[in-house]
């Protein structure tokens, strides 16, 4: 006996009905657009790029970045032991060639300023009583060595007194040798005057000599200290804009503290980095090309840091317009590595239809409006050009849009009209 079916059953199927013929409308509309974009042989001018074969250089480039900073940055040190009493000029100030940063407590300096000449006045007062004292000594010498002559004189005649004597009888042998003897002891003393008081000549020249070297090198050392006073004096000594300064007021700083920071924003370089893989091909001497928005600058590597920090090689670059309009302080650029280059190449403009191959596919456009597929060999590249080693001729137009999507077709037709 059949059973009358329930309502809520029959909608049920009905809604069922309706879902798989939904589902499977949808796979047919998603297979029909498959096969239609699979089956696209055309593309629309408008989404294209196309460049234009020439003749030309082209440079290969390695890839690193860099930073414009001021060529010049003189540091600003304290050249004694003070304190900040006062700053005058605040960071970003431009300044002219004189001007005061800072005025420095010098009262401690000072002090060993007024020591400094009254041990050099010491010291001068001693060289003039040494001096004296080896005056003297010289005069008391000399005046000895004098005496001593004229007892040698006097010995000597009373030797010749006691011989004549002792031919006569009214002297004895032994009387002459005696005073042959004071003579020649007198003699002997004389002898050691004399040293003595060419010592003491020698001695004196060498004593003043100590002492005077000794005061020169006081007074030198007092002419270094008003020197540093005069220096303590902070002034910018060239036109420029300040960086930094020490706005601590109060603050104790040492003899060589830096107190300010003073850049010359006039002229600018660029400091660089690049993996450590390139360390080997990164040499001083090497052209660049730093990249600015959408200025090209030109310059050489100046100089490269010998060791490698975090896997990156740092280097400056030196540029040959670095006073450019464009170069700002701390601005992030593209700095490229000239490694080689052509000078009389089949160049065409970079694009994304190159994709770092040496031998690839790229659509060559026909008068007749089409587009054909080619095997080109690429050779040097760089971020403006690729050079065309094969398979383009200069003057024909180059699809240089990545058209990946058309990898499999031999020939596309290029419409003029939007869609």
């Amino acid at each position: 006996m059949d059973r009358e079916v329930s309502i809520e059953y029959v909608k049920q199927t009905r809604r069922r009905s309706w879902l798989i013929g939904l589902l499977l409308v949808g796979c047919l509309v998603i297979a029909l657009v498959w096969f239609r974009s699979f089956l696209e042989t055309s593309v629309n001018a408008s989404e294209i790029r196309t460049a234009t074969a020439e003749r030309g250089s082209v440079e290969n480039t390695l890839n690193a970045t860099g930073e414009i900073i001021p060529a010049y940055e003189q540091i600003i040190t304290s050249p004694i032991r003070a304190s900040i009493r006062r700053v005058l000029l605040t960071p970003g100030t431009r300044v002219r060639t004189g001007q005061a940063i800072l005025e420095l407590d010098k009262s401690l300096s000072l002090f060993e300023l007024e020591k400094l000449k009254d041990q050099l006045a010491l010291k001068q007062n001693g060289i003039d009583q040494l001096r004296m004292k080896l005056n003297k000594n010289l005069y008391d010498s000399e005046v000895s060595d004098q005496i001593k002559s004229l007892n040698i004189n006097k010995l000597k005649a009373e030797l010749e007194d006691t011989r004549r004597l002792q031919k006569v009888g009214g002297r004895t042998l032994e009387d002459v040798t005696r005073a042959e003897n004071a003579l020649r002891i007198a003699e002997l003393e004389k002898k050691q005057l004399e040293n003595d008081l060419s010592y003491n000549r020698q001695s004196m020249g060498a004593s003043l000599r100590e002492s005077q070297l000794q005061a020169q090198i006081e007074g030198k050392n007092l002419k270094e200290l008003e020197h540093k006073l005069k220096q303590a004096d902070i002034l910018t000594d060239r036109e420029g804009v300040l960086t930094w300064v020490n706005e601590n007021i109060g603050t104790a700083v040492n003899e060589g503290e830096m107190l300010a920071k003073l850049a010359d924003l006039g002229s600018f370089r660029v400091e660089a980095s690049a993996a450590d893989m390139y360390a080997d091909r990164i040499k001083s001497g090497i052209p660049v090309i730093v990249k600015l928005n959408e200025t090209s600058l030109r310059g050489l590597i100046a100089q490269v840091k010998p060791s490698v920090q975090n896997n990156v090689v740092q280097f400056a670059v030196q540029l040959e317009n670095n006073r450019h309009a464009s170069l700002r302080p701390n601005m992030k650029v593209e700095v490229f590595i000239v490694t080689d280059r052509s000078a009389n190449a089949v160049r065409i403009a970079n694009g994304p239809a190159f994709k770092g191959k040496k031998r690839q596919s790229v659509f060559v456009v026909k008068p007749n409006g089409t587009a054909e597929r080619r095997e080109v060999e690429i050779g040097l590249t760089n971020f403006d050009h690729v050079e065309l080693k094969s398979g383009v001729q200069v003057g024909e137009k180059v699809i240089v849009s990545d058209l990946s999507r058309f990898e499999h077709l031999d020939k596309i037709t290029i419409n003029n009209k939007a869609d």
